[in-house]
Parts: structure tokens; C-alpha cells; sequence
């Protein structure tokens, strides 16, 4: 086994760190190009233009985090077989990833092309931003091809330990993407039409890197056979990625049902929203990576059978989730209206953002925690509970926001992420708990 990716042996917390920054680095240039994304088409374009492209997120959510559920899914499979040394069979559950996710990005793209403007239309999208909704829409959708081909190899990377070459093809990418965001708009004077283009290539390149590195693994041989049908593994892939890519969607769906009241208050609340949760994802970062890391580390210690190790690597996780509140949250609570400033030229809009991250700051250690378990639970081998938490949040945020919106105003929409936070995170903290306890009682 290489020793570089073997997340089984040696000490917990230098493996996980050191497994976690590259992810975490990678994360961020994610984040850094769809903040810098946002921002080129909020002051080259306008704040309608940025508002149309954000009310995209909850659909891109839905079809995107499906893709990323499902392929994470796979990556458990793949994991624990690679922590249990086998490597034939790493190839074939690889092998057979690749093609359910050939479909499934098929599938999406016909789905998300089909439902673009029905979407738009049934979230009360203002008229003003639906031009420039569905040009950005259909060019997102028609490259889904390139996203889910980046999210595949990308989780294949990290259930085989390697965290650093995302880390590398996201360096690359990111500089292209926002190189081509500022020339389309500001030179070439595409519209949002050219920030689409720009990310569809940024992850097509991204994509390419990571399957190269796949493919000159010098621990994988692939042969034909590897890619023949296998109904009992394609079952047991499907089992562990359908969960989450469902999770994923009902989440997706319960945060459209959030943005359709959003859109019902006007475009201020849109564009306003649209930044909010461009900076919740950066924020989050820490702590959604360290869900990504743990479930890699978990996957390969249960095929390893260690259960002491899993303890010992959700212990850590927990404390890079507990720092990250404590840093991150503070600066979303002191400079709330200087963030908002950065993407934002509207002074009520600004204003209407600073509520957001104000309360969503002080509320983020739930979101956090949220994330570690959620993984562990998965990692672990039992991806229902972490659906049954995606239903929660949508069953939670809908009303929540329904009852609030009258009263609060766009705070509403805060205290509806919080309230859907809590219901699940109770839920997948306490199957870790029933699920750890029963794993180390059989071996020991």
C-alpha cells in the first residue's frame, strides 16, 4: 500500500491535518473563483445580472449536489476497499463508477435543460432576471458533463488518500476561470453568457488533471474486464450514492421553496440573497472539508477494521469544526456589512445581506458539527440516516420560512437555516453515537 495515501496507519491527527489542508485549500479556490465569479458580473454587469445567476444556486444545487451525493457515495465503496487492501477490487468499484456516472450526467443534463425555465417560472423569479437566468442556465446545464466528471475524480482522489492533486487542478482552473470571467465580461463584453463559459472550462481542465493522475496511479491496473457489468456492485454503489444524492436534492428543494418567498419580496431580496450564500459557502469551508476528510478516513479504517482510529479521526474533525467556528463566525458577526460591500453596490441590498450573515455568523458551529457527522455516518457505511437528515432540513426550513418572512423580513431566512441546522444535526449525531457503539462492540 502507498504509504502517502494509507490513512490506516500512523498517527490520527498528523494523517487526517495532513490530508485535510490540501482538500481544504482546494476547497477554497472553489470558493475563491465563485466569490470572484459573483463579483466580476455584481460590478461588471449589474446587481440584476448577479441576482439572475444567483437564483440559479438552488437549482444548481439540486441538479449539481446530486451528482456530487451520488459520486461521494461511490467513494465510500472505494475507500473501504481500499483500506482493506484489495486492489482489484478498488478497480472495479472505480471502473463501475464511471459508468453509472456517465448516465447519471446524461440524465442530469437532459433533466436540468427540461426544468430550467419551469424553475425560474414556479419560484417567482422577477421577470427582469429571467433573460439573463435561462442564457446562464442552459450553458451550466449543457456542461454537466465536465462538472460531474470532476466530482467523480475528484472523490476517487480523496477515498484513495490523495487530497493534494484536487488541490493542484483547482489551482489551475481557478486562474483560469477568473482570467476568463474578467476577459469575457470586461473586454470581450459577453454578458453572463461568459461567465458560464469560463466555469464549464475551468472544470472540464480540472477534470482532465484529476483523471490523469487516476489513470498513471501506479497501484491501479485497469483491464477491460474492470468495466464489464457487475449487477451486485453496481447495486451496492447505487446504495451508498443514491442516499446522498437524494439528501443533496431534498435540500436543494427545500432551499428553492426559500428562494421563491425570497423572490416574491423583489430583487433586493434576491441579489441579497444570491451573496449570502456565496459567503456561507466560503465560510463553511473549513468545516465541509473536514466532512470530506473524515469520510475518507472513516471509509478506510472501517475496511481496515479499526475502530478505535474512527473515534480518534472524528475527535479531530470536531476540533477543526470548534476553530473554524470561532474564527469564521466571528468575522461574519464584527464585518458583516464590509463583506456584503465587497460583491454589492446597493446600499439597502448591503444592508439586507449584513442581517443575514450577522445571524447565520453566531449560528455557524451548528452547521459545522453538522457536516463532520453527517460525513462519519456515511463514511461509516450507512448513508440512509444522512437522507433522512436532508428531508428534516426541508421539512424544518419551508415552514420556518413561511411563518417568519411576514414577521422578520429577509432575517427570516437566516433563522430558517438555523432552525434546519439543528433538526439535522440531532439526528446525525445520534446515529454516530448507535452506529460507533455497535461497529466497536464487534470488534472487541
Amino acid at each position: 500500500m502507498n504509504n502517502a495515501n494509507d490513512l490506516t496507519n500512523g498517527k490520527v491527527s498528523a494523517k487526517l491535518l495532513g490530508f485535510f489542508f490540501p482538500m481544504l485549500l482546494t476547497n477554497l479556490f472553489q470558493q475563491i473563483y465563485s466569490v470572484a465569479d459573483t463579483a466580476i458580473v455584481g460590478k461588471g454587469l449589474g446587481d440584476n445580472a448577479l441576482g439572475a445567476v444567483g437564483n440559479l444556486s438552488s437549482l444548481s444545487l439540486l441538479i449539481i449536489g446530486f451528482s456530487m451525493g451520488m459520486t461521494s457515495g461511490f467513494a465510500v465503496i472505494i475507500a473501504q476497499d481500499y483500506g482493506s487492501g484489495d486492489r482489484k477490487a478498488v478497480c472495479k468499484s472505480i471502473a463501475l463508477s464511471v459508468r453509472l456516472s456517465a448516465v447519471m450526467a446524461l440524465l442530469l443534463t437532459a433533466i436540468g435543460c427540461l426544468l430550467l425555465k419551469p424553475i425560474l417560472h414556479m419560484i417567482q423569479t422577477e421577470e427582469i432576471l429571467i433573460a439573463d437566468g435561462l442564457t446562464y442556465g442552459y450553458i451550466i446545464m449543457g456542461g454537466l458533463t465536465a462538472t460531474v466528471a470532476f466530482n467523480l475524480c475528484s472523490s476517487i482522489l480523496r477515498s484513495l488518500g490523495d487530497s493534494k492533486t484536487p488541490f493542484i487542478a483547482i489551482i489551475i482552473s481557478s486562474a483560469v476561470n477568473v482570467a476568463l470571467d474578467w476577459f469575457l465580461i470586461f473586454i470581450v463584453h459577453t454578458g453572463v453568457e461568459g461567465a458560464a463559459f469560463a466555469t464549464i472550462f475551468a472544470q472540464a481542465l480540472s477534470a482532465i488533471i484529476c483523471l490523469m493522475r487516476i489513470l498513471t496511479n501506479p497501484e491501479l491496473q485497469f483491464c477491460k474486464e474492470d468495466f464489464a457489468p457487475d449487477r451486485r456492485l453496481s447495486l451496492l454503489l447505487l446504495k451508498n450514492g443514491l442516499p446522498m444524492a437524494f439528501m443533496n436534492s431534498v435540500t436543494a428543494l427545500g432551499c428553492m421553496v426559500v428562494q421563491r418567498y425570497v423572490n416574491d419580496c423583489g430583487a433586493d431580496f434576491t441579489s441579497a440573497y444570491s451573496v449570502c450564500s456565496k459567503y456561507l459557502n466560503l465560510f463553511m469551508l473549513p468545516s465541509l472539508t473536514a466532512g470530506f476528510a473524515v469520510s475518507a478516513f472513516v471509509g478506510q479504517n472501517i475496511g481496515a477494521g479499526k475502530p478505535e482510529r474512527v473515534k480518534q479521526g472524528v475527535h479531530v474533525c470536531v476540533g477543526i469544526a470548534l476553530v473554524s467556528y470561532l474564527l469564521l463566525g466571528l468575522v461574519m458577526m464584527l464585518l458583516p456589512k464590509q463583506l456584503a460591500g465587497v460583491m454589492l453596490n446597493e446600499s439597502d441590498t448591503i444592508v439586507l445581506t449584513s442581517e443575514y450573515l450577522r445571524i447565520c455568523g453566531a449560528g455557524l458551529i451548528l452547521l459545522n458539527l453538522l457536516f463532520v457527522y453527517r460525513n462519519v455516518v456515511q463514511g461509516m457505511g450507512y448513508p440512509l440516516i444522512p437522507m433522512i437528515s436532508g428531508f428534516a432540513e426541508m421539512i424544518l426550513r419551508i415552514p420556518a420560512i413561511i411563518l417568519l418572512l411576514p414577521h422578520m423580513g429577509f432575517r427570516a431566512t437566516a433563522y430558517a437555516e438555523i432552525i434546519a441546522w439543528v433538526g439535522a444535526l440531532a439526528l446525525n449525531a445520534i446515529a454516530y453515537i448507535i452506529y460507533y457503539y455497535n461497529y466497536w462492540k464487534q470488534h472487541n
